[in-house]
């Protein structure tokens, strides 16, 4: 809201509550979603790192989501249905599944609570009744609307005026004719016209109908989280209307802030592209399956971009990731040993846990984090601390690399690989020879993969 960096002020100290805005379930979770959800995973496990205790709240949209911004398109749940030839409650069950499905093979850890929409209609219809009392809504033959005029400094989170909010005019997008205002967002939809043979409906004071999109956030956060969010995340092209109408009937209720911190995240792209249902240029975890490639090193493709920059998804770059996470693994794999530690001492490895944590403190500066990790791992502290370090580090960046289960290969070993891949990448290739010859020679195999390698025991 602010422009600038803010610094975490909890309500109530060392508890952060924390509402992401999550999946509307009518179709295939894809990699650009997985990149907000692992950016929002990072933003947690920070925090828990930092020595907050964290309540996370997700949403489920099954109902009220229409296409379009300005609550005239088409219901996505129905048109789920429609699609895929299913009712619209078996689309919301299996697509839901098909998210955590994707969420779990990502290693990104489950909301402490996760509410459906369609379970928490009574706590809208209340919502909205307050927001009647406190004059902010009318009501046409077709819907109730949210009148934004009547909010003071609608549009304070995306900086837009609501003069540039501008009525669609494409012949066949629906107008209700009574909406006073371009901006005007339906809190409830009643059954009729349009949406006459709607599936999913309750009984309400308004007669019969479903909820708007946007009223169920803020009545399912309150529920669970009170009436002021220390930290509310999503997508970047949540802030010019969604978060903006959940502001405005959120402070239109209570009479006080809504959220403290917005965290904000920048679009996944593909050939410049937004990945989007919309556009048909997605991959799903299957695709990522299919390309054999482990679904748990897009978290480190995702963490070498800060979340509020774009990133533009290639299967080189995918490929590369999943060397450098291979990679990763085998070092953990042959630091490991019986001796562990519960802290480090050296004055080098103090150091890097504070540089590693300096960057987690900035805005969270995930590729920051990254090249301290590889520094550490380059540096010539003792094996023990960096198998110390790299798990603490770990802690954040949720790898797994502690469940490592692959054949233990001597340090020296990995050392000897880590100076030919240096040679290797210099192009000085009779370095690179020598030190092959070395490894063999001691027993080993040593295979180049791409700009990483992977070693054997013979």
């Amino acid at each position: 809201m602010s422009r600038k960096i803010e610094e975490v002020k909890p309500l109530n100290p060392p508890n952060i509550s924390l509402y992401t805005c999550g999946p509307t379930v009518y179709d295939f979770t894809h990699i650009g979603h997985m990149r907000t959800y692992s950016n929002n995973d990072f933003l947690k496990r920070a925090l828990i790192y930092l020595g907050y205790k964290v309540n996370h709240v997700m949403n489920v949209t099954d109902v009220g989501h229409l296409s379009g911004d300005d609550d005239s398109g088409e219901d996505k749940m129905e048109k789920g249905a429609k699609k895929y030839g299913k009712t619209v409650w078996d689309v919301a069950k299996f697509y839901t599944e098909f998210f955590f499905k994707t969420t779990d093979a990502l290693n990104i850890i489950r909301p402490n609570i996760v509410c459906n929409a369609t379970e928490h209609v009574g706590e809208m219809i209340q919502l909205i009744e307050r927001l009647k009392q406190n004059g902010y809504v009318y009501e046409t033959k077709e819907a109730l609307y949210f009148d934004v005029k009547k909010f003071e400094n609608y549009g304070k989170l995306s900086g837009q005026k609501l003069e540039e909010k501008l009525q669609a005019v494409r012949e066949e997008i629906n107008v209700d004719k009574e909406k006073k205002h371009p901006a005007d967002f339906a809190l409830w939809f009643k059954r009729v016209g349009r949406f006459s043979d709607h599936t999913m409906h309750w009984t309400s004071p308004w007669g019969e109908g479903f909820p708007g999109w946007h009223i169920e956030c803020s009545a399912m956060s309150m529920e669970y989280l009170g009436e002021t969010i220390d930290i509310h995340s999503g997508g970047i092209d949540h802030v010019p209307v969604h978060h903006e109408n959940e502001i405005a009937q959120s402070e239109g209720a209570t009479r006080k802030q809504f959220v403290k911190i917005w965290f904000h995240n920048n679009f996944l792209t593909v050939d410049g592209q937004k990945m989007s249902k919309s556009l048909g240029n997605f991959y799903t975890i299957e695709d990522i399956e299919k390309n054999k490639l482990n679904p748990v090193s897009l978290r480190l493709l995702f963490l070498q971009s800060h979340y509020r920059q774009s990133l533009n998804f290639t299967w080189q770059s995918a490929r590369a990731s999943q060397e450098a996470f291979n990679r990763l693994k085998e070092i953990a794999s042959n630091l490991k040993s019986d001796k562990i530690l519960s802290s480090v001492k050296s004055s080098k490895a103090i150091a890097f846990q504070q540089q590693f944590r300096d960057a987690l403190e900035d805005d969270l500066q995930t590729p920051q984090a990254v090249a301290v990790m590889w520094d550490m791992l380059k540096s010539d502290i003792i094996n023990e601390e960096k198998y110390f370090l790299l798990m603490d580090f770990d802690k954040v960046f949720g790898l797994n690399l502690s469940n490592i289960t692959e054949e233990k290969i001597d340090a020296n070993i990995i050392t000897l690989a880590e100076k030919r891949l240096e040679a290797r990448k210099q192009r000085n290739f009779d370095a690179s020879d020598r030190l092959r010859i070395k490894i063999e020679k001691a027993g080993f195999k040593i295979e180049d993969v791409g700009s990483s390698y992977k070693i054997k025991k013979v």
